[in-house]
């Protein structure tokens, strides 16, 4: 494998590309004519990406160490793009233990390179005074390099991109806040770096010479405070001057909830993003440029970057988002098939009803779902709900979709994940909101022997503990009209859009 890179490119490992970096660097490896090999845990939630035939695809998880060495098998580069992030108490040491396993595991394969995506951190601050968060990558960073294995590590501060956390970030408090009364951290310089030259970097990175193994800055042209990058986006968005004032009460933690409670970053995310802005964090050299040099014109601006994502969320082609990955906390246990299951307790709520619709235009309804569109059910309810378990630190129900005509699998939906998607017949959604157990909806197009065509629901939750159970019955009286009313409505749309769907698709019209 190693001795045809020149006929067939590098074999590449990306873990993480079910998440936001490495969902969108497997597409540039491939464009750089390099072979791609995907790990992740589940990998179905890669089957609908545009390049999932392109690659190989294995299961695996970062803290598993057998898994782990057979994704590295014949790989030329490993890309090491995942993190706890906040995931629990433990979660620096799950961390250090994932990097050890994956850089022991990479040179007993004989990897030529480890590739990693860390965080930048300020100059002359002392370790234990940074957020736990970037805390963290920095030692991951080291155990890689650490490893044995040519090593690169790369160090960005704020990634600027269609639906980064980041971005999400900057773009909601700016738009939803005309006069800010803003934390002390806004005052703080940032170099912030648009996802293109990251991803650009990371490609290169790959063909670096076996003798260079350290970590890199990257950052974009401009220095900026956080107040100045709010002020520009809303120049680059066309809105009003922004009133910005800040003030030194609000603490990280008070922060996050602040961040929380305008945008769709959940608490979870939110703090060690704000965490990590209480210190300067910009570029002290550019030394990456000796071995992956930069474009003409230079790295792109924050202006320039900032209307390029715009220009991506407005034509609706975010490739992937900050939720692309799982939320930190939430559920991943897939649907027990078993129709015997004997795991326990399992609540089902059924509706069917006969649409005056075709099966395409009642498919269109129900992948059209979420986001602005709405569950098509008393919205204050879903409101409520969504408000509910953002107090409690879930996701909420502002996480909206990443396309608003179709789903993928592994696709975040305001408080739900598509977990299954057979087009034109099922949609099968996991809840990632802060529940006493597990809980997925199901959306079907069928028909019956008369050949009518049939809308079937089914809302299904399996309590954790006595909490579990009061819970599914403190909420059942409520079903008629959320559950009931959302499969009405449904049918509803289907057969009031069909006649003019109809009327568009019909040739000269």
């Amino acid at each position: 494998m190693s001795g045809d890179v020149a006929e067939g490119g590098l074999r590449c490992l990306v873990t993480g590309a079910t998440g936001y970096i490495g969902g969108r660097l497997v597409p540039e490896l491939l464009a750089a004519g390099h072979r791609v090999r995907c790990m992740a845990r589940s990998p179905g939630a890669l089957r609908d990406h545009e390049w999932a035939g392109d690659v190989e695809v294995v299961r695996g998880d970062v803290t598993d160490p057998d898994s782990v060495a057979a994704a590295m098998r014949d790989v030329d580069v490993a890309y090491y793009l995942v993190h706890a992030l906040g995931t629990g108490k433990g979660f620096e040491e799950t961390d250090r233990r994932a990097a050890r396993i994956f850089g022991e595991r990479a040179r007993a394969a004989g990897v030529r390179r480890i590739v990693y995506l860390g965080g930048l951190t300020p100059a002359g601050v002392p370790e234990e005074e940074l957020s736990p968060h970037l805390r963290s990558r920095a030692e991951v960073g080291r155990v890689l390099l650490d490893s044995g294995v040519p090593t690169t590590v790369l160090r960005a501060a704020v990634i600027i991109g269609s639906g980064s956390a980041s971005f999400e970030m900057l773009r909601y408090l700016t738009e939803r806040l005309p006069v800010m009364v803003t934390p002390s951290w806004v005052r703080t310089r940032i170099q912030p770096i648009a996802v293109r030259d990251v991803l650009r970097t990371l490609v290169g990175a790959a063909r670096m010479p076996e003798d260079v193994s350290r970590a890199f800055d990257i950052g974009g042209p401009e220095i900026l405070t956080y107040r100045e990058m709010m002020v520009r986006y809303a120049a680059v968005a066309g809105l009003p001057r922004r009133l910005i004032v800040p003030v030194p009460v609000l603490t990280p933690r008070l922060s996050s909830h602040w961040v929380g409670l305008v945008t769709p970053v959940p608490n979870s995310i939110a703090r060690p993003l704000t965490e990590s802005l209480r210190h300067e964090v910009v570029c002290h050299e550019h030394d990456i440029a000796r071995h992956v040099p930069d474009p003409p014109g230079g790295p792109i601006g924050f202006e320039e970057s900032v209307r390029l994502a715009l220009q991506r969320v407005r034509e609706a082609r975010v490739a992937t988002r900050w939720s692309s990955a799982s939320v930190p906390g939430a559920p991943s246990d897939p649907l027990p098939t078993d129709p015997d299951w004997a795991g326990g307790s399992l609540y089902t709520d059924r509706r069917e009803l006969t649409v005056d619709a075709p099966p395409e235009a009642l498919w269109r309804v129900i992948e059209g779902i979420g986001g602005d569109n709405g569950w098509y059910s008393f919205p204050l309810a879903w409101a409520v709900r969504g408000w509910l378990d953002r107090l409690v630190g879930g996701v909420g129900l502002r996480r909206g979709r990443r396309d608003a005509a179709r789903l993928r699998v592994g696709d975040s939906l305001d408080f739900w994940r598509v977990e299954e998607i057979e087009r034109g017949r099922l949609l099968r959604l996991r809840a990632e909101m802060r529940l006493p157990g597990l809980a997925w909806l199901e959306m079907y197009v069928d028909t019956d022997g008369a050949g009518r065509v049939r809308y079937r629901q089914r809302a299904l939750f399996h309590p954790h503990g006595l909490l579990g159970h009061a819970y599914w019955w403190s909420v059942s009286p409520f079903h008629a009209v959320v559950f009931g009313g959302m499969a009405r409505n449904i049918a509803r749309t289907a057969a009031r859009t069909e006649p003019a769907t109809a009327r568009l698709g019909t040739p000269g019209g």
